[in-house]
């Protein structure tokens, strides 16, 4: 099991080294992997929160996600960008990063729901950690997403 270590930043937060890590880790899945030619730079990262996970052996970038405010994008406050390196995938860092994901959004904005735009492939994933789907399927930069929705426990 890979030792992770998680740290959340605001953009204006962010080292410049942090920073690079993010981008040239969403630019090597989101673009190359997925053979996906879309604008990752989209204004809303000056408006999000950076959750990082981090080898605390070798400090290297090894999962992520972005925490958006709610009205940023959504009505709901929403996690996105969700990678995990690719070196590192099965090794359980994904559920780790999303329970991390979950759990930081709500301190940050409080208890409520969160929305999440999900790569259709990961719908399972996703719905093990109480997700539910509330669009029909679209494709978004050629690849097939829904939206889903997650509610606090009351």
């Amino acid at each position: 099991m890979q030792s992770i270590q998680f740290i959340c930043r605001d953009f204006a937060a962010l080292s410049p080294m942090q920073l690079y890590a993010i981008w040239q880790l969403r630019n090597r899945v989101f673009i190359v992997e997925q053979q996906c030619a879309y604008l990752d730079a989209d204004d809303k990262d000056q408006q999000a929160y950076h959750l990082m996970g981090f080898s605390i052996s070798s400090y290297q970038l090894l999962a992520y996600t972005r925490l958006l405010p709610p009205g940023t994008g959504f009505q709901e406050m929403a996690i996105g960008r969700v990678v995990v390196h690719p070196d590192y995938r099965s090794i359980g860092l994904g559920k780790q990063l999303m329970q991390q994901s979950i759990e930081t959004i709500q301190v940050l904005y409080g208890a409520g729901p969160i929305r999440i735009g999900a790569q259709l492939y990961l719908q399972k994933f996703y719905e093990s950690f109480g997700f539910v789907v509330c669009s029909e399927v679209y494709l978004e930069d050629g690849i097939p997403h829904v939206e889903m929705i997650w509610m606090p426990p009351s």
